[in-house]
């Protein structure tokens, strides 16, 4: 396996610390080579013969399978296509379709909100009583009863980093008789997960951040392999249906992983995404957790230690959290404003936190150094006081 990191494989501008990979990956170096052969070549050439010569109706599964080495799922129960929301809806609604005589829908305050917001519209469109129960994370545990149909959590918090025990909370929603869902937005690249061997039937997540997809990249599905064949697909598309060139008035859903096929694939994006997987060919994500966990713990180290104006919002315990830390600050927008200013690219997430990430492939100790010194800059200089810091943008 090759040594971390691996930053000669990104494209990392001159003199800048990045720390919000977490958020978006940077770009593999030779993705546009790759983007260019297929918007030149197999697009500019072959324009529609691409599906046959090109193949590229297999490649939502095909280049799934590589992101299945990552998250414990085997070949064929991975397909890529739509957003995340979009998939978050396919498994949930597929989760209670399976639990037809249970109503209530388990979640928690640190899922991502999307995610809850296609629960509370899966609810009122099916309009057969269902409740979206939200707790608190360290509540999750004893609210999984026998009422739950389905358990869905986003595995690694957006926020704080705190990160749920996979094996534990699925075997408890086993045990209860629930469905679980697994949102990996932030763990599939970050830490190793196994979603066969915990058994969850359903895995969703994303590939535009530790995957390095790009922005817009398609998102994933996994459906354990014992139940791949008899799920029911809630949004039935033409490349869902069995045969979907037979061009049958009445829908049929394919066999396997194909069935969770909704729109035509985003092929740009994939061949993009196809490319930024190949980073991964000779790396072991268990080294890239370790290493995450020491760049993590040396910037927790420093922080606390040159800027005690910052509380840590995220777990001490490094098993408890994944491959962020993130502080809380009063003027925490304002802060990453300055940081980012001055080339330290970290990100903010309301109320007051502070986000950073650690990506082991292109970080290391060197540069969480020099974000702290950095950081301890601004903050002992007030340099965040600025009304330019605080106008807030769009995205934040």
């Amino acid at each position: 396996m090759t040594a971390l990191p691996v930053k000669q494989r990104f494209n990392l501008p001159d003199g800048m610390i990045y720390l919000d990979g977490n958020s978006l990956g940077p770009l593999p170096r030779t993705v546009p080579d790759r983007l260019a052969s297929m918007v030149g070549h197999e697009w500019g050439e072959h324009l529609i013969k691409g599906w046959n010569v090109d193949d590229w109706m297999a490649q939502p599964v095909a280049v799934a399978d590589r992101i299945g080495r990552l998250i414990g799922a085997p070949e064929g129960t991975v397909v890529l296509g739509d957003t995340l929301s979009i998939k978050v809806h396919q498994a949930l609604s597929a989760a209670l379709a399976m639990r037809p005589g249970r109503r209530v829908i388990l979640s928690d305050s640190g899922n991502f909100p999307t995610d809850l917001y296609m629960a509370e519209g899966l609810i009122r469109q099916l309009d057969k009583g269902h409740e979206l129960r939200v707790v608190d994370p360290e509540a999750v545990a004893g609210a999984i009863t026998e009422e739950v149909a389905a358990v869905m959590l986003t595995h690694v918090d957006y926020r704080t980093g705190r990160m749920h025990d996979m094996d534990a909370i699925t075997r408890l929603a086993h045990e209860a008789g629930a469905v679980m869902i697994w949102d990996l937005a932030h763990s599939a690249g970050a830490v190793p997960v196994d979603v066969t061997a915990c058994g969850a039937e359903f895995a969703v997540g994303c590939t535009y951040k530790y995957l390095n997809g790009g922005p817009g990249a398609p998102a994933f599905i996994q459906v354990h392999p014992d139940i791949v064949d008899d799920v029911e697909p809630a949004l039935s598309g033409w490349l869902g249906h069995d045969a979907p060139f037979a061009f049958e008035p009445h829908y049929r859903p394919a066999s396997g992983i194909e069935r969770m096929r909704v729109g035509t694939p985003p092929i740009i994006q994939i061949a993009a995404l196809d490319e930024a997987l190949k980073v991964w060919d000779d790396i072991d994500i268990n080294d890239v957790r370790a290493a995450s966990i020491a760049l993590c713990e040396t910037f927790i180290a420093e922080v606390e230690a040159r800027c005690p104006d910052l509380t840590l919002a995220s777990p001490r315990d490094a098993a408890m959290r994944g491959s962020q830390v993130s502080f809380a600050f009063e003027h925490g927008y304002a802060a990453m404003q300055a940081l980012i200013a001055r080339n330290v690219i970290g990100d903010f997430r309301s109320p007051d936190i502070m986000r950073f990430g650690f990506t082991p492939l292109y970080i290391d100790e060197d540069d969480v150094r020099g974000a702290v010194d950095v950081l301890a800059d601004v903050l002992d200089r007030s340099l965040w006081d600025d009304p330019a810091y605080r106008a807030r943008g769009r995205v934040t």
